[in-house]
């Protein structure tokens, strides 16, 4: 039998230390096919095309620079082209482009694909809360698995010890991606609560905001350690009503959930931008674009998502954290307010 082909969908800073596990797994593992497409966003980087550059110099030297990817893993510049055959899908790529390319991609998909969500957030939908798997899932008619954990990209591609979780529903899927995942130093716990783990990964940014706030306005640790207690309280509140399926507090004590949500609120980019914000009296806009080196920033638009889907529910005064997140971003209120942070729905 040969192996299946994978194809990764986004080569960001995430999807680059991504390629370097997959690469390295695919190789050696004949359940895989050595060679790994990345779909590249093309772009010009120092008069040279970025696929290029990664196929000649194996670097991605815009998102992902000092680390070298393997040789097997090949930058494809048309979505299309990238995944036609694949056989496993690796989603990593900012949510609100999802829709965009499951549509492009989705008459050349192989029948009997699966794919795996590694992207934080969450959508609008007509009856409320979208999920990206699910997006995925109704687009491309494929079975949908997640993985969200505490993992900073750079240690990722740095090798630095970490822990990550996988959710999925259909547990071969989630033993198949464990085994095209997991390094000695990328440790993968696979559960079935795949709702929660991959709300746990988009509810986190919108905390790691508030979280930033309290850098900004130097308002010091304990209050700081408040907003992420409040953080977490509103994050296992709002998934027991919007998730499908069964909610322990468990899957909250994975990777997916106190450990990402802790180090987001410390060492992530929305606490960062988010300081910022407080700092300059810069908009969010301009900070994402002066500060991310053209990646996109999560937790400000998870926060307007989630603040409408509340307000269709009735229930935002339930999440008084999550809703001042998005006023101040977005309607002009006042950081330095700790009645936003504190009050209790």
């Amino acid at each position: 039998m040969p192996g299946k082909k994978v194809c990764i969908v986004g080569s960001g800073n995430w999807g680059s230390a991504i390629a370097k596990i997959v690469g390295h797994n695919a190789k050696g593992n004949n359940r895989f096919d050595p060679i790994v497409n990345m779909w590249v966003f093309e772009e010009m980087v120092n008069d040279k095309k970025l696929t290029e550059i990664i196929n000649t110099e194996h670097e991605n030297v815009k998102y992902l620079p000092g680390h070298k990817l393997p040789k097997n893993v090949v930058a494809v510049p048309e979505v299309v082209d990238a995944a036609k055959g694949a056989d496993v899908l690796i989603f990593v790529l900012p949510h609100q482009f999802i829709t965009r390319i499951c549509d492009t991609i989705k008459p050349h998909v192989k029948t009997g694909a699966i794919g795996i969500s590694l992207i934080k957030g969450v959508d609008e939908g007509p009856e409320g809360l979208r999920l990206i798997s699910d997006i995925i899932r109704e687009k491309l008619e494929m079975d949908v698995s997640v993985l969200m954990g505490a993992n900073i990209a750079n240690e990722v591609a740095d090798e630095k010890f970490c822990e990550t979780t996988i959710g999925a529903t259909n547990s071969a899927n989630g033993q198949l991606y464990k085994e095209l995942l997991q390094t000695p130093n990328f440790r993968i716990t696979v559960v079935a609560e795949s709702d929660t783990v991959e709300l746990c990964g988009a509810l986190k940014n919108i905390v790691a905001v508030g979280a930033g706030f309290c850098d900004g306005l130097g308002l010091g640790d304990n209050t700081k350690s408040a907003v992420i207690r409040l953080g977490l309280m509103e994050m296992i509140a709002f998934a027991k009503i919007f998730c499908k399926g069964p909610v322990t507090s468990v899957t909250f004590l994975e990777s997916c959930g106190v450990a990402d949500l802790i180090t987001t609120c410390y060492g992530g980019r929305n606490r960062k931008v988010a300081e910022a914000f407080v700092t300059t009296g810069k908009s969010i806009a301009e900070l994402e674009a002066e500060m991310l080196n053209g990646q996109k920033l999560q937790g400000p638009q998870t926060s307007e998502e989630v603040y409408k889907i509340l307000m269709k529910k009735n229930m935002i005064e339930k999440f008084p954290l999550f809703k001042s997140v998005y006023l101040i971003c977005f309607e002009g209120k006042p950081p330095l307010d700790t009645s936003l942070y504190t009050q209790r729905g």
